[in-house]
């Protein structure tokens, strides 16, 4: 059994049944007990002390306005010091010994698994390949390795070697017209060593994220003075810049989560739009990101600013933010939301966490996509009562946010497509992932006593026949997203109010079905249910522990309880409690990070 810190969900669920149940608990909280440890390099190409954007005018130390276009290079001989002081290479079978980094792409992550434990103190690699890799064969290489010259483009083609490290742009000169410059370091520029102090361990999954700041490789040098190098001999520019380079990286941080890669196709962007930096953590199911829609960071930017702007609603009152409030984990403190005219609206507000997994939307599942599930709050009477119509007039005649929509989607005329689109792009990326639960399981902090015993209580079947005596609220609330995804008729009424899944698909097994929310930031959600007509954890633990109405529809795994119900004692219910108020993400509901949690900005 793979232990479920290390990233296997499903036997974090399903353990119980493959070991007696105690002896998998301990196991399951024992520090370092772990089948595979693996190590991340994230390397973040910078600006400074911001993210790059692709064609997006910036300064130079030298004072000159100029733009990236590429940002490309290769990275080799990956090693890891010892606090022994020894040096140990990460080059086969740990990896290729290669990587490709873009700016284009975003983040190059690379990874390195199945490495022996042990304690570190620094890195060291170089900007660039061997010598003895330079003069090969550049088609021994298959489709998808980073020396494939169709993965990077920086083989010199009708030259021996590659270009390791291209950077290229336009510039304005000093008479204000428009030059290119092109430096590409190669030959005897390189490859340039780096090292870095960075403390870590292999002892658990780790992830080491550096910074590669272009303005550091640029540092006072005047693009105009010299705007191109193509590291031949004599050439006096190349083996300044390829020192600079030694000295571009930095480290960000260092943690215990592993992060998904996301594929290069998928970060193509339109127009000057520049990828997203996803930070998807690896024991999360595995994603697929909707191809007519690549979020970048000018569309996701983009649709947060309309997240919070009240222009979509009628008379400017009401924004999505009013009802979908991010420190609340994009809820609202009310059983039902209250509309721009005062009219109570018929449900609670729904967590927007994580929705990057969500299949169907509302809570009936109406609508299949998040950017047509975006546009009906709009025009709904009971929600933002707005004329979609007259909120993209409203939309266009504000200069600013044509500028915005053509940075994201390369065109300035702004559609309900459009607006669609930013909007989902915005909401795809909220995700929440760093709760104490999560540390947890990365063992950065212990779970209390009480906390142990609700999570044991939470994953443990109700079946006193058998002498088991749990929760039972993993079924549909387990795996790591803590959601089935699933449409639930969990015996809230036998006399439905309100029909659920059965308005959606008119079939009769869907009455009382209501879509199945995460837990994660519980604590932080209520009021609870469709109807908010529970306002606190306890008593959402008294309904699941005896007063649960059973009908035709109801769910078989709370079906099959007993007619006492979980006879759970005051101490259960508290452990419980203390357990899901360790979902509580800090860090997402109070983010400042300009890409996910900046407060609209609404000049026009």
């Amino acid at each position: 059994m793979q232990h479920a810190f290390s990233g296997n969900f499903r036997n974090l669920w399903y353990g119980p049944r493959s070991l007696p149940w105690i002896l998998w608990f301990c196991l399951l909280l024992l520090p370092g007990f772990a089948s595979a440890r693996s190590l991340q390099i994230v390397v973040h190409p910078m600006f400074g002390e911001t993210p790059i954007s692709l064609h997006q005018e910036r300064t130079a130390i030298s004072g000159e306005q100029f733009q990236v276009s590429r940002f490309d290079y290769l990275l080799s001989e990956v090693r890891i010091r010892e606090t022994s002081g020894i040096w140990r290479s990460l080059g086969p079978p740990f990896s290729s010994g290669f990587a490709f980094g873009s700016a284009a792409q975003g983040p190059l992550r690379w990874s390195f698994p199945n490495l022996p434990p042990g304690d570190f103190d620094a890195i060291a690699f170089r900007v660039g390949v061997p010598t003895d890799v330079d003069g090969s064969d550049p088609a021994q290489y298959p489709p998808d390795h980073p020396l494939n010259p169709t993965v990077n483009g920086l083989h010199w083609g009708w030259r021996e070697g590659y270009v390791h490290l291209a950077l290229e742009g336009r510039y304005r000169k000093s008479d204000q017209s428009l030059g290119g410059f092109s430096y590409h370091l190669a030959g005897g520029a390189g490859p340039m060593p780096v090292e870095l102090n960075v403390n870590f361990n292999t002892h658990r999954d780790a992830t080491v994220e550096l910074e590669f700041d272009v303005r550091a490789i640029l540092g006072d040098h005047r693009i105009e003075n010299q705007d191109s190098t193509h590291s031949r001999d004599g050439d006096s520019t190349a083996p300044v810049l390829a020192a600079r380079v030694s000295q571009a990286f930095r480290l960000q941080k260092v943690s215990r989560e592993m992060f998904q890669e996301v594929a290069a196709e998928s970060q193509a962007s339109p127009g000057s739009a520049s990828a997203f930096p996803w930070r998807i953590p690896k024991r999360f199911p595995q994603v697929k990101l909707p191809e007519d829609n690549l979020p970048t960071r000018q569309g996701v930017a983009l649709g947060r600013r309309l997240f919070f702007d009240p222009i979509l609603s009628h008379q400017q009152q009401q924004s999505c933010a009013s009802c979908h409030d991010p420190a609340r984990a994009f809820t609202e403190n009310r059983g039902v939301s209250i509309g721009v005219v005062g009219k109570e609206g018929k449900r609670n507000a729904m967590p927007l966490t994580n929705l990057l997994w969500e299949q169907a939307f509302f809570w009936d599942g109406r609508t299949a996509r998040l950017r047509d599930q975006v546009l009906l709050p709009i025009e709904d009477p009971l929600e933002m009562n707005a004329s979609l119509p007259e909120v993209l007039q409203d939309l266009n005649a504000d200069s600013t946010y044509r500028e915005a929509f053509a940075k994201a989607f390369g065109e300035p005329d702004i559609t309900a497509n459009r607006l669609a689109l930013a909007l989902e792009q915005y909401l795809l990326t909220e995700l929440s992932y760093n709760s104490r639960f999560d540390q947890a399981l990365r063992q950065e902090v212990e779970l209390t006593e009480q906390e142990k015993r609700g999570f044991e209580l939470f994953v443990t079947e109700h079946d006193p026949a058998r002498g088991l005596r749990g929760a039972d609220c993993f079924h549909c609330h387990g795996g790591a997203l803590f959601t089935s995804h699933k449409f639930t008729n969990n015996g809230l009424e036998a006399d439905f109010l309100d029909l659920g899944r059965f308005l959606a698909t008119g079939e009769d097994s869907d009455r009382g079905k209501f879509k199945t929310p995460s837990l994660r930031n519980v604590a932080v959600t209520g009021p609870y249910m469709h109807d908010g007509r529970f306002s606190t954890l306890e008593e959402v633990i008294e309904h699941y522990d005896s007063g649960v109405q059973r009908t035709a529809t109801l769910d078989p795994n709370l079906a099959k309880h007993p007619p006492a119900g979980l006879e759970l004692s005051p101490a259960d219910k508290s452990a419980l409690i203390a357990f899901l108020q360790t979902l509580t993400d800090t860090r997402f509901l109070t983010s400042d990070e300009p890409v996910t949690k900046a407060p609209a900005f609404t000049q026009r």
